[in-house]
């Protein structure tokens, strides 16, 4: 087996920009990425720590030193880039500077010793995982979130100073969005330490409860999706962007596998919009949804799919308050999956037509 590796490189005394080095390495007797970066080091050394539990960035996926080759081939492939866990806060190479990530634990110090402070330091790689990070520098991070959830478990008696604590942190846990797909094999347990945290805080409405119009409230029926479709349209002049956020549905996926559309895929379609949060965070939101939608555009994406009603209406009916925070005009029309599926199947009649000059930004497809 051989490996294409791109790797980061950067030295804060001597480069303006990083830089990154094609490395080919033909496997032999290593088993992990650790072992690689071994090979790799000897022939063209590069900084890095010769640990297991060294955090790193593998073709934008958090992830471990440890991570077995069958693993990461499996997941990755054979063309690899591999990147500090902060490219904003990397020295020399692999390794950054933390202050950022140590300077957080002063927010929960009066609660902590020597033991929770190395659970805190096991969590480093969520800190800078959070795509909170890219719009919010001043964000809590998660690993503050799991330790003060770890300490509520241990010290009962102090959950309200605990809590207290939190919330009066500027950019605190509001600010959340899930590692789900974004750090490899994550372990779900971490999502539901903050979950049970916005709990207690009050701070977590459902989805179907949230009231997602900002700007223009609008009602369309979607009708229902028909399982049992014959593809009359195959969109084969088309760019479809698909929002999938952190969980995909299977009749969407079905429905695009069957078109010859050019199908648009960034990481922002696989984002969390902080959904949860809305009622009390509804900016937050705007900036994130924005991102999907110029994405959506910038690539060149003529529709943006979605699968569910809410969705629909938080990105077709907020687009002054996504303008507001991102300063870019948003015109990428979108459409509820259910109404791909009937155009899909040909069924272009009257009550479609008017249904789609419903949409903020008419499709004008048929």
């Amino acid at each position: 087996m051989k490996l294409e590796i791109s790797l980061f490189r950067f030295n804060y005394k001597s480069d303006y920009l990083p830089y990154y080095t094609k490395n080919f390495v033909k496997v032999k007797d290593e088993k992990t990425l650790l072992d690689i970066l071994n090979s790799i080091n000897e022939e063209q050394p590069f900084a890095y720590e010769n640990i297991l539990d060294f955090p790193l960035v593998v073709n934008g996926v958090y992830t471990y030193a440890s991570i077995t080759l069958e693993e990461l081939t499996k997941e990755f492939g054979c063309d690899l880039t591999i990147e500090p866990i902060s490219i904003r806060r990397a020295h020399t190479d692999l390794l950054i500077n933390d202050a950022d990530f140590q300077e957080r634990l002063k927010i929960l110090s009066e609660f902590i010793d020597n033991e929770d402070k190395k659970v805190y330091e096991s969590y480093k790689l969520y800190f800078y995982a959070s795509n909170t990070m890219n719009y919010e520098y001043d964000y809590i991070g998660d690993p503050i979130l799991f330790l003060a959830a770890d300490l509520i478990e241990k010290n009962p008696a102090d959950e309200s100073e605990i809590l207290k604590a939190i919330i009066e942190y500027d950019t605190s846990i509001v600010y959340h969005t899930s590692l789900e797909k974004r750090v490899y094999n994550l372990d779900l347990k971490v999502e539901e330490k903050i979950q049970n945290l916005k709990n207690k805080l009050n701070l977590s409405k459902p989805l179907k409860e949230q009231n997602l119009f900002l700007d223009k409230k609008n009602s369309i029926d979607f009708g229902t999706f028909e399982e049992n479709y014959e593809v009359k349209y195959n969109f084969e002049d088309f760019n479809l962007a698909y929002f999938q956020g952190t969980k995909e549905d299977s009749q969407t996926l079905e429905l695009l596998g069957k078109l010859s559309a050019k199908l648009i895929d960034t990481p922002s379609m696989h984002s969390d919009l902080a959904l949860e949060s809305f009622h009390v965070n509804s900016e937050f939101t705007m900036k994130l949804a924005s991102t999907v939608m110029l994405d959506a555009f910038d690539n060149s994406a003529d529709l943006l799919i979605v699968d569910s009603d809410e969705l629909f209406y938080l990105f077709d009916s907020n687009r002054k308050s996504m303008e507001k925070v991102s300063g870019r005009e948003i015109i990428t029309p979108v459409i509820h999956k259910n109404e791909l599926q009937k155009l899909v199947s040909g069924k272009h009649d009257d009550t479609l037509k008017s249904q789609l000059k419903k949409h903020i930004v008419d499709p004008e497809i048929i």
